[in-house]
């Protein structure tokens, strides 16, 4: 059984302890009208957005000086392509979702080392849970151990996605669970078999994956594009193409079936 690495387990403890905070300081805006604005046309952020991102930066950064930095909220550098080691971090993923009083929305954090994750906390504070994951030591949920679930086949699965991905994939037995506001949530889902398989989009950033990818990873499972093909991070483009997340028994069947959607639909 593989050996979690001992600075992969150190950075967990410090993201576990981050994301908490984080949480504290987000739900101190939450419910309570923050300032909002648009960035890029179309996404929405808020004063909560930038708080957090804030003391994340500050917080991370003096704790590992010699790590990159990505998150949503800070403008990108060419730095972090030099570093073996960064932080990638949303936080607050799903601000539409906090910011209509849901309970869906997370602070994402992962450590990412050569192109993949091995440390990540995600923390939904209004729900009180906190997934935890590090390479080789599986994924725990408030303390305990979770897995993906066991389904064998797709028909009968049940899904999380946005619903015209669902419905095409309804003839296949897909039952559609609905959508979550937070993508990094979504597919932390998966990884305590909540549902079967989450599907995402085109146009994910790394900040919405990375410590969920790990998640789903340690719980038996796997997120990969339609191709089957891992993903890698802290490359020069950030976004990613429409992905699946599922437990390994379900996840070639699971991507055959969107590529192939996505073949007919293009």
């Amino acid at each position: 059984m593989p050996v979690p690495d001992p600075v992969h387990t150190d950075d967990l403890a410090l993201l576990e302890t981050a994301a908490r905070k984080a949480g504290e300081i987000a739900l101190g805006y939450f419910g309570k009208g923050p300032k909002t604005w648009m960035k890029d046309g179309a996404s929405p952020v808020s004063e909560a957005d930038m708080a957090v991102d804030a003391w994340l930066k500050d917080t991370l950064g003096k704790a590992r000086p010699q790590y990159g930095w990505l998150s949503e909220e800070t403008a990108d550098t060419p730095d972090r392509l030099g570093r073996r080691r960064l932080f990638i971090v949303d936080p607050i993923d799903g601000t539409r979702a906090f910011l209509a009083g849901k309970d869906e929305w997370t602070v994402s954090l992962a450590m990412v080392e050569e192109g993949r994750p091995r440390a990540a906390a995600l923390f939904n504070p209004v729900r009180g849970e906190m997934y935890l994951a590090v390479e080789g030591g599986g994924t725990r949920l408030n303390g305990r151990l979770i897995q993906t679930g066991e389904r064998q086949m797709l028909d009968g699965a049940r899904a999380y996605g946005p619903p015209a991905m669902l419905a095409a994939a309804a003839a296949a037995g897909i039952i559609a669970a609905g959508t979550i506001g937070s993508l990094a949530y979504r597919i932390a889902l998966v990884a305590k078999a909540d549902v079967d398989v989450a599907v995402a989009r085109a146009r994910a950033h790394d900040w919405d994956l990375a410590a969920a990818d790990l998640l789903v990873q340690e719980a038996g499972g796997r997120l990969t594009d339609l191709s089957g093909t891992t993903l890698r991070y802290n490359r020069e483009i950030l976004r990613h193409p429409e992905l699946v997340a599922a437990g390994d028994a379900l996840i070639e069947p699971a991507t055959r079936l969107f590529a192939g959607l996505a073949d007919r639909q293009g």
